[in-house]
């Protein structure tokens, strides 16, 4: 039955995505764990799904399904592999600059490409110096008759090693109107990827960098004007960044729950099931209601994107609890199975390393309770979800057919 904020419609979807990530991510993950690298083939294949436009208009080939479609498109490969969900947030996530802030050639252009799955893009923005603080970045761009020629560095891409386009804000200028955003193809003369290197969780994940030196980049490539680099960064992180991030850390937490209810039900302890014991089935308890928590937030908060509301401290708040929550519940698990969670047989330990890969993006936790702070005192200067109301009010779901291909086994 359709629970929270979904309709039959997304129920269906929530369906399509599960049988999807079970016969084709699945059993990919022994690989992707064993490799530590990007899984290029899984995330091409995934992308031809054409989930990445589940928030492109249709009329540039997307799904027109809204912000609630996405969350639950997350989840649910989150849910099997937090790597793929991961790798769908971040490019959907690319998504979101080129939606508020393209010109209507770079929308025809790119939108249709990335709805079929032929361009996953990428949002570049911190650096290896100023981290968080976006007005320490010194990447440049200055401009040279019909082009800008970049300079600099990227860090934390996601999508670093599989992306097509990346979206990056670089300085033109001085102060908070000195930056501005660009697109740059992966092909152009100057621009290269970083090596890829190992990392906690998300593996088959790209979490890499980006590398700028004398890259020309046509004037028709900047995005919005000259000085709309912090918008491009902060609107992306905030209306896309914050509810995709909180998806797969909610597709992680229900992963949590059933792992962690399976091996109760199969464990036997003095004769009988381990969730017999007190205090294994109060542990359960508070993994179930955290879960049931976090999903309430999370959906709320992107039901009122969707409706074109304001909803910016609603989407801090839904990346809090779920990040928060998830890292908790899996630490229960792991306390639940002992010694057995320390053993790569069976996946709990994996959703401990992946929960924690969500903390930092998009705002760490401290960040949230910071401009939450804001918020009780009264001293926010505008919201994003208002300003950009009419670039992310969505209509309703409607029926969307997937390409219905065999399903061919897929090499990482």
């Amino acid at each position: 039955m359709p629970r929270y904020f979904t309709d039959q419609r997304h129920e269906a979807l929530r369906h399509r995505v599960r049988d999807f990530a079970e016969r084709e991510v699945r059993p990919h993950i022994a690989e992707m764990e064993a490799g530590r690298t990007v899984c290029h083939a899984l995330s091409r294949r995934i992308a031809r799904q054409g989930w990445i436009g589940a928030t492109v208009a249709r009329g540039y080939g997307g799904m027109g399904a809204g912000h609630l479609a996405k969350t639950v498109i997350i989840e649910e490969l989150s849910r099997v592999s937090a790597a793929m969900g991961a790798m769908v947030q971040a490019s959907q996530l690319g998504v979101a600059k080129i939606i508020h802030f393209g010109n209507e050639e770079q929308k025809k252009t790119w939108l249709p490409a990335i709805a079929a799955g032929e361009c996953l893009p990428t949002i570049a923005v911190t650096e290896p110096h100023s981290g968080g603080h976006v007005l320490g970045m010194t990447s440049s761009a200055v401009r040279d008759g019909d082009d800008y020629i970049l300079n600099g560095r990227k860090v934390y891409v996601g999508n670093s090693h599989v992306g097509d386009l990346h979206g990056v804000v670089v300085r033109t200028g001085e102060g908070s109107h000195g930056l501005s955003a660009f697109l740059v193809e992966h092909d152009r003369p100057g621009f290269r990827v970083g090596p890829e290197a190992a990392t906690m969780g998300l593996h088959g994940f790209s979490f890499g960098e980006l590398l700028f030196d004398n890259c020309r980049v046509p004037a028709a490539n900047l995005l919005g004007q000259e000085g709309d680099g912090l918008a491009v960064a902060y609107s992306s992180s905030v209306l896309y960044g914050r509810p995709n991030l909180t998806a797969v850390s909610l597709g992680i937490h229900q992963a949590v729950l059933e792992e962690t209810a399976r091996f109760c039900t199969e464990r036997q302890r003095y004769g009988k099931p381990l969730h017999a014991l007190p205090n294994i089935q109060l542990k359960l308890g508070r993994i179930q209601s955290r879960l049931l928590t976090a999903r309430l937030a999370a959906y709320h908060a992107v039901h009122l994107l969707d409706q074109g509301e304001s909803c910016d401290a609603e989407l801090m708040n839904a990346k809090l609890v779920n990040v928060e929550s998830a890292i908790e519940s899996a630490r229960d698990a792991m306390e639940i199975h002992a010694a057995c969670g320390l053993f790569t047989d069976r996946p709990v330990e994996r959703y401990l390393r992946d929960a924690h890969h969500i903390y930092a993006p998009a705002g760490t936790s401290d960040v949230q309770l910071l401009r939450l702070g804001e918020l009780a005192l009264g001293s926010v200067r505008g919201e994003w979800s208002s300003r950009l109301a009419d670039r992310v009010r969505t209509t309703e779901l409607v029926p969307q057919q997937y390409p219905q291909q065999a399903y061919a086994g897929v090499g990482c």
